[in-house]
């Protein structure tokens, strides 16, 4: 998304951006996608709560971004913290052929693309409030949070002027602008409104397996236009380096996931599975574009066992992540951004060669920079942004509701209906045989 090396565009090719706007779908696909894998991975009693905690992110940020989103994160640069445009406020000020510049895609087709990353950001960090956050709070959350956050980070890292891209922190398709920054978030805002009831003591187990698969699996299939897609086109072969190496790193992840799991805990799960996927497609999401595909293949097996660490850290800690965001997306970014610096062959994407490659440790003290400028910005902005709507209108629905379930307090419903009447309370359930049999004896009488 901010490559080291631009082409020259003279006219707009349809086949850039015909090709864009399948990846632009196939990022929008990945929110519905998280929503099965994150609904999967609660209890019961929180199913539809954490598909909607991802299903209003695409509705409020599509919102700002076309009002201001965009022209913060894209817009003229001002001191290197933030763009602004007045072209594209309310995306009003621009030419249905206007170029990006650059490429050779119009500004539009550049605007909804990133506008599925904008989405999906704070999407994430859902999961580490499963059970316990006011659906309300949450949706004030993300307005606040992608205004503060997300927005200027995302210009930092990608938009030109800002100081991450012009300092020359790699970040292929959102590392630091995306995991980082949801991961740390979602740390700074459970350090805040505290542990579930029953944390530690209560099981706390998936409800539906099957459903998190599926969700893994719409992840992976659209992280290729995630990733591949962040090259902007398709014209000099590392839009092509990218998409395989997030299968390569992908697959590698899953096994170096499942063989940790098999020696730590005795088994190889389906969550395993799941979880190593994701934590590879995290970790090859900023280094695709500079490594190889071997690179990839220790790149993905190396976050498959450090994430699988992370993710117990929260029992020792005593944190409470509930779907292992910090654990996945924040240590998982970390290490795919920092990798960066020993495995880019200075063949992919850019000139700029890591440490194993000849390139010394230049590249690598460059991504330390970025990785925890914003590590330390989106913990502390999201802890304060919590800490304030927490002292207003209250971040946590009441215990009772909580223990009783989030679904039926905050959305009137209830993911599966056992009872056979149809569902809601609007629906009563049917009468019994015996009760039928009874009714029908009376009416004889």
């Amino acid at each position: 998304m901010a490559p080291a090396i631009t082409l020259a565009a003279e006219s707009l090719s349809a086949a850039n951006t015909g090709f864009m706007l399948i990846c632009s779908a196939l990022v929008m696909l990945m929110t519905p996608g998280l929503a099965f894998f994150y609904g999967g991975m609660v209890r019961v009693k929180s199913t539809l709560n954490m598909l909607m905690m991802s299903f209003i992110s695409l509705g409020i940020v599509t919102i700002l971004w076309v009002l201001y989103g965009f022209s913060m994160a894209f817009g003229t640069d001002s001191g290197s913290i933030i763009g602004w445009s007045s072209d594209y406020v309310g995306l009003s000020g621009i030419g249905l052929t206007q170029l990006w510049d650059g490429y050779t895609i119009p500004i539009y087709v550049f605007a909804v693309f990133q506008l599925m990353f904008a989405i999906i950001t704070p999407a994430l960090i859902s999961g580490a409030l499963a059970d316990r956050v006011k659906f309300s709070a949450w949706a004030l959350f993300v307005a606040l949070w992608a205004t503060v956050v997300y927005f200027p980070v995302a210009h930092w890292v990608w938009g030109a002027g800002g100081w991450a891209f012009e300092l020359g922190v790699i970040d292929f398709a959102g590392g630091t602008a995306v995991h980082i920054n949801a991961g740390a978030a979602a740390l700074g805002v459970i350090l805040v409104i505290g542990k579930r009831v029953g944390f530690k003591k209560d099981p706390m187990r998936p409800h539906s397996l099957p459903l998190v698969m599926l969700g893994a699996g719409l992840l992976w299939f659209g992280w290729f236009g995630f990733n591949a897609g962040s090259w902007l086109g398709n014209d000099d072969g590392v839009g092509a380096l990218m998409f395989i190496n997030t299968q390569v790193a992908t697959a590698a992840a899953v096994l170096a996931w499942l063989a940790y799991e098999k020696i730590r805990h005795g088994a190889f799960t389906t969550l395993g599975a799941a979880s190593g996927a994701v934590a590879g497609l995290v970790a090859i999401t900023p280094s695709g574009g500079a490594v190889s595909p071997l690179g990839a293949i220790a790149v993905g097996a190396i976050a498959g066992v450090l994430c699988a660490m992370a993710v117990g850290l929260k029992y020792k800690l005593g944190y409470d992540d509930s779907l292992d965001v910090v654990g996945v997306h924040l240590v998982g970014g970390v290490v795919g951004s920092l990798l960066i610096g020993f495995f880019a062959t200075g063949g992919g994407q850019s000139d700029v060669a890591g440490l194993f490659y000849g390139g010394g440790l230049d590249q690598f003290w460059k991504q330390c920079a970025g990785v925890f400028a914003v590590l330390a910005y989106s913990l502390v902005a999201s802890a304060v942004l919590a800490f304030l709507i927490d002292k207003t209108i209250g971040m946590r629905v009441s215990e009772d509701d909580e223990v009783a379930g989030i679904d039926q307090a905050e959305h009137a419903e209830t993911a599966y209906d056992f009872s056979g009447g149809g569902g809601g309370s609007a629906f009563s359930a049917a009468p019994s045989a015996p009760a039928q049999e009874a009714k029908a004896k009376k009416v004889d009488a």
